[in-house]
């Protein structure tokens, strides 16, 4: 693969929860320039303003803070600036919002586009609703479109999206980071990590440890994690007096989320589609458990069904059925083997389907590709 100069397009500076964005920056090949700053980049790779002029700050401000304008030819012939001062092949953007708004930028440039979306970019109505004539121009620009999980696919699809232009490319996971561990000798411990929002319903991940708790005196309910629901999810939690058996850590770094999984038995995640439309993609944490080879429970939402094989290598039920979901999860805390068997089966089939470097490796081919194809 031939060198090249890639621009990778992100909207925030830093957001512990958006893993899947960094490991693009540190895996993928070529020479990588990183700008941020929202929808539309407002810095460049060394932090400073793409926007150069005190006027031109001015004007974009005004036409964004008081009119609310969206095409703002100032910021667009910046970026076209920046683009062609540094010699970019191609330009990654990170989520739908972001590739339709550089969309212009990149054609006047001569840049090819790869757009890749993560979740609420697609699913989220309010975000699709406010972007979606953006949307068609970049579906109709970009090189290639790449979404997570085939839920994502199709939502695109039913967008406009051209079919020839969409890739399927879920999330990978490191496994010589996440290693296997050896879940026949755990003890009853359950564990959840992502943000408390609702398209997670951790209220559901309590509620379903609540049946287990109540049978089994020794177990145990790690949540790893923060967000808008945290503090109600505590509430929660003390209502159903377990908060001698529930821990909430925070968030936590990928070390120390690594060392909880190889203290568990079998992670749960209860995804489900928000109110406003919001879903997952494909869930880096489901990855990362499943590598480790704890049995998981979870639902049957987005990529989850694609990276758990339900009743195979792991439980998946409908959205919102904290029943069935506590039944699985009493089965588990009940038999440590058939929580070490499912356990295995999962680490397999994540290290054969979500190693992240074949996942960043596709995405190097569809990079090139579309220099090639300039």
């Amino acid at each position: 693969m031939k060198p090249f100069n890639l621009c990778i397009i992100k909207p925030n500076k830093d957001a512990f929860s958006e893993t899947f964005i960094q490991e693009h920056i540190n895996r993928l090949p070529g020479n990588k320039k990183v700008l941020y700053g929202g929808s539309f980049p407002v810095y460049d790779d060394e932090g400073n303003y793409l926007i150069k002029s005190k006027i031109g700050l001015l004007s974009y401000l005004i036409q964004k803070r008081v009119f609310k304008k969206k095409d703002i030819a100032v910021r667009t012939n910046a970026l076209v600036n920046y683009l062609k001062a540094k010699n970019i092949d191609v330009v990654l953007a990170e989520y739908g919002m972001v590739g339709a708004m550089v969309t212009d930028a990149c054609k006047l440039a001569n840049v090819p586009l790869i757009i890749h979306y993560h979740g609420a970019d697609v699913h989220h109505h309010n975000t699709v609703n406010e972007y979606l004539p953006w949307y068609k121009t970049s579906f109709a620009y970009a090189s290639a479109l790449v979404a997570v999980s085939g839920d994502m696919v199709e939502a695109l699809r039913q967008l406009g999206a051209p079919a020839d232009k969409l890739i399927l490319n879920p999330y990978g996971v490191d496994t010589t980071k996440f290693t296997q561990t050896n879940v026949a000798a755990s003890a009853r411990n359950f564990l959840s990590v992502g943000r408390f929002v609702e398209k997670k319903s951790p209220s559901s991940v309590i509620k379903g440890f609540k049946v287990v708790a109540d049978k089994f005196g020794d177990a145990r309910l790690w949540m790893v994690g923060t967000g808008p629901l945290s503090e109600q999810t505590k509430q929660l939690a003390a209502e159903l007096n377990l908060n001698d058996k529930v821990t909430f850590t925070g968030v936590l770094s990928a070390v120390q989320i690594q060392e909880l999984m190889h203290q568990s038995r079998c992670f749960v995640q209860h995804s489900v589609t928000a109110a406003d439309g919001d879903m997952e993609g494909t869930p880096n944490t489901i990855l990362e458990a499943g590598a480790c080879g704890l049995a998981i429970v979870s639902t049957m939402h987005a990529g989850i069904k694609e990276a758990v094989i339900n009743g195979e290598t792991g439980y998946l039920v409908p959205e919102h059925d904290v029943a069935g979901m506590a039944n699985y999860m009493m089965k588990l805390a009940g038999d440590v083997q058939l929580a070490a068997d499912i356990g295995n089966k999962e680490a397999a089939h994540i290290r054969k389907n979500y190693d992240i470097n074949n996942r960043i490796n596709n995405l190097a081919v569809i990079l090139q590709q579309a220099i090639n194809n300039k």
